[in-house]
């Protein structure tokens, strides 16, 4: 129960945070983006390239943890020039402000990409528990199996 409840209260937690975060970084995104000469649908959509990219690198680095696989170079490769391009837009955008400006335009780039990395691992150990009922649950998953003389796909039951 207290396992869950840390789960439950860090997701939403995590939500927030990357939410206002994450609104403020697309604002300072596009505003980059469009002081730059994009308009229009291309300069709304950018800012998306880049955390769907930190987004899907993510995702790719969680499922092979998951399965005990090494990461594949390019989501590691990914997931790196996503945050340093997240980063940079934030901290290019407070840039004429100082020093102190653009580290406060860089913040929200930093609390989504921490926010969103620190729940991975919480993802992972979660799958972990589940995984040790596994024995415990019926399987669905498909078997190939022979049936007098013929190959079909059927359903499996652990004990």
């Amino acid at each position: 129960m207290a396992d869950r409840l840390i789960r439950i209260t860090t997701a939403l937690a995590v939500l927030a945070v990357a939410a206002v975060a994450a609104v403020i970084s697309y604002r300072h995104a596009y505003e980059l983006v469009h002081t730059h000469g994009e308009t229009g649908p291309t300069a709304r959509l950018v800012p998306f390239t880049v955390d769907g990219l930190i987004w899907a690198a993510s995702m790719v680095i969680l499922d092979a943890s998951r399965r005990q696989q090494p990461a594949p170079p390019l989501a590691k490769w990914s997931l790196a020039v996503g945050i340093v391009a997240t980063v940079g837009a934030n901290v290019a955008h407070g840039a004429s402000h100082g020093v102190i400006g653009a580290a406060v335009s860089a913040w929200p780039a930093l609390a989504l990409v921490g926010s969103f990395e620190l729940l991975m691992p919480l993802t992972h150990s979660s799958a972990s528990h589940q995984d040790e009922d596994a024995p415990n649950r019926r399987s669905l998953a498909p078997k190939w199996s022979t049936r007098r003389n013929k190959q079909c796909w059927t359903s499996t039951e652990r004990a």
